[in-house]
């Protein structure tokens, strides 16, 4: 089935191939990626599209000397299948196994680490800067998609490359699509490209009329030539004036024309930019027929693409819940509007998107412009909110503050995947945002423990006349508590919830964790008769000094509980609190050690940081019994 990529453990095992054997490799990487992300499910369809792109660059260029720099890593399958990490792919994103993304300390040909977008043409320009000082002569590329090009990051790299004068070569993997539909100025821009008025009547007029053979593939020839002449007189002039010298487009999933454009360009000098058009999914029907699904499918058929539902999950998702509740606000009051960086169906703004387009902004892979675009809203008069994922949302900091807190615009921040997200790792695990966002002036934090909490504390925020009004929430599937009849209740900002009453231990807990923590005290209960008190924080910001307070007062011990870090997350807030206090109690913190997370499931990294029901358990236990040492 793999009779050439069998024998491939590293780019030089392609070097020698025909370009008919180039194509069938191409092929049998499709069919492997296709075998492997069935069972192990991963980001398939940006990879499927970007096959031929790596095999030519690979087949061209010699890595791991020249350097590959891939922005996102979704696209980068085809890169690790390669690069002598074809049987470890079987594992990729489990625990223990390769990581989903590039990364450098996993392989030499990972020149760069990439998990959040827009950071490929920086870093590559750093790479071309590096090699020119030091004589080195590698080359360097950097593969963009069409979507990480809305980034601002992107353009300042862009902006710096251009005059650099640098050797490098930026290919922009154009597939009209990032995860859902690309939107914005650069997009349209790259589409005229290939939708030019006289491109298209010499292919509607011509091309249809010419039967197969040899004069069919003449007039393409001269197709293709127009269509490039036309592009680079008008619409790559965009890139021309940024300093690059622009080529292109071409059809990145043809492997011949890839790797004939890459050799011409690769002695080429000074900073260019090639064009490519490829097709996301490519290769696989369903894929390319719903690929916005098909960017991360789960687990489906690889024969007839159906997918599988995972079993015994039957409650909503903390996405879901967000995106009806904000539909239903927002059809009560008509200030309220979404804004999303590009993660419409990933948050559930795609059911605002739906019903009132007109209150919906999706304004590409921009944090930072969300925020401030937002805060924009609300001096207007409008009820914004931002839905962005925890760990993007540490691009938009200064906004927070800056444009949001300082002036107090009641801006709602939604951080979905807050804390531990599982198999996409270190780089998108929400860990920071309670340490980072308890700084600051003004702000309101708040953290749900199941769907309800959420929908009342959306209908807290949106009442509210300040901001950031911030409302973290997790990856996956809520607790499955019946929410969608509730009615809206506020939930009052800064106090919190007592779970359970107890005696010498108190913990308090905040989010789904709190979850946790009373399923621990309840076991310890009905096995000792005793019970520590177990507190729902719910506002992390402000705290409840109530609580904080009866806490202090009448527990010989607290135990914090959160999927954030412990270094400035609550645990430091708590401490804080108590360290004045005069014969105050000891303060443990559970949380998210300080050091970066590796891949796995949600299950397994909570057990690893300790918050899971167990390891609550057990610290529950040392606690009462250190305590009933000291009486």
């Amino acid at each position: 089935m793999y009779r050439l990529l069998e024998n491939v453990n590293s780019p030089e095992d392609i070097k020698g191939l025909s370009i008919d054997e180039l194509k069938a490799l191409c092929a049998e990487i499709r069919s492997y990626m296709i075998e492997c992300c069935a069972t192990n499910p991963g980001h398939l369809g940006s990879s499927l599209g970007a096959v031929e792109l790596i095999v030519g660059l690979h087949y061209i260029y010699d890595t791991p000397k020249d350097k590959l720099v891939f922005d996102v890593g979704h696209q980068a399958y085809a890169h690790k299948i390669l690069t002598g990490r074809r049987e470890a792919f079987r594992e990729n994103r489990k625990r223990g196994g390769i990581s989903g993304f590039t990364k450098r300390s996993e392989s030499i040909f990972d020149a760069f680490g990439a998990g959040h977008s827009s950071t490929s043409i920086s870093a590559a320009l750093g790479l071309a800067e590096a090699s020119k000082m030091l004589g080195t002569g590698e080359k360097v590329v950097a593969v963009i998609g069409d979507g990480a090009l809305s980034g601002g990051l992107a353009f300042e790299g862009l902006n710096n490359a251009g005059i650099s004068k640098t050797d490098l070569l930026v290919i922009i993997n154009d597939n009209n699509i990032s995860i859902d539909k690309n939107i914005g100025a650069i997009h349209e821009h790259l589409l005229r490209l290939t939708t030019d008025p006289t491109y298209n009547r010499i292919k509607k007029h011509v091309w249809d009329r010419i039967g197969e053979g040899r004069f069919r593939k003449m007039v393409q020839k001269f197709i293709v030539s127009t269509k490039s002449s036309i592009v680079i007189s008008s619409g790559g002039a965009l890139f021309e004036s940024l300093g690059f010298r622009y080529f292109g487009p071409i059809d990145g999933n043809d492997i011949a024309q890839v790797t004939e454009t890459l050799s011409r360009l690769k002695d080429i000098k000074g900073p260019r930019i090639l064009h490519t058009i490829t097709t996301k999914g490519k290769g696989f029907a369903p894929a390319e027929e719903e690929q916005t699904i098909w960017h991360s499918p789960g687990m489906f058929d690889p024969v007839t693409g159906k997918r599988i539902k995972p079993a015994g999950h039957h409650e909503s998702r903390y996405q879901d819940v967000f995106g009806e509740v904000l539909l239903e606000l927002a059809r009560a009051d008509r200030r309220i509007v979404g804004i999303t960086p590009a993660m419409a169906t990933g948050c559930g703004m795609d059911l605002l998107a739906r019903e009132m387009p007109e209150r919906f902004f999706d304004v590409g892979i921009a944090e930072e412009h969300a925020v401030t675009f937002a805060a924009g809203l609300a001096a207007g008069g409008m009820k914004p909110f931002c839905n962005i994922y925890s760990s993007f949302s540490q691009r938009a900091y200064d906004q927070i503050i800056h444009d949001v807190a300082l002036q107090r615009l009641p801006v709602v921040l939604c951080l979905d995947r807050s804390g531990l997200v599982g198999e996409d790792g270190a780089t998108h695990h929400g860990a920071f945002d309670i340490a980072a966002y308890r700084s600051i002036p003004n702000a309101v934090i708040a953290a749900p423990r199941n769907e309800i909490e959420l929908k009342q504390m959306m209908y807290t925020a949106s009442t509210s006349t300040e901001g950031p009004f911030i409302i973290r929430y997790p990856r996956g599937y809520g607790e499955g508590v019946t929410w969608r009849n509730c009615e809206f209740t506020g939930l009052q900002v800064g106090k919190s919830e007592k779970m359970l009453d107890g005696t010498d231990v108190a913990v308090i807990a905040a989010g789904p964790s709190a979850n946790r923590a009373f399923e621990a005290a309840l076991r310890y209960r009905s096995e000792t008769g005793t019970s520590p008190a177990v507190y729902n924080i719910r506002y992390i910001k402000p705290a409840d000094t109530d609580m904080l307070e009866e806490a202090c007062r009448n527990f010989h011990t607290i135990i914090t509980v959160e999927d954030g870090v412990t270094a400035g997350g609550m645990y430091g807030e708590v401490s804080e609190y108590c360290a004045g206090k005069e014969n105050g109690p000891g303060i443990l913190g559970l949380g998210i050690p300080d050091r970066f997370i590796d891949q796995g499931t949600q299950e397994q990294e909570r057990e690893e940081c300790g918050i899971d029901t167990e390891s609550i358990y057990a610290k529950i236990t040392e606690a009462m019994k250190k305590t009933h040492k000291k009486d």
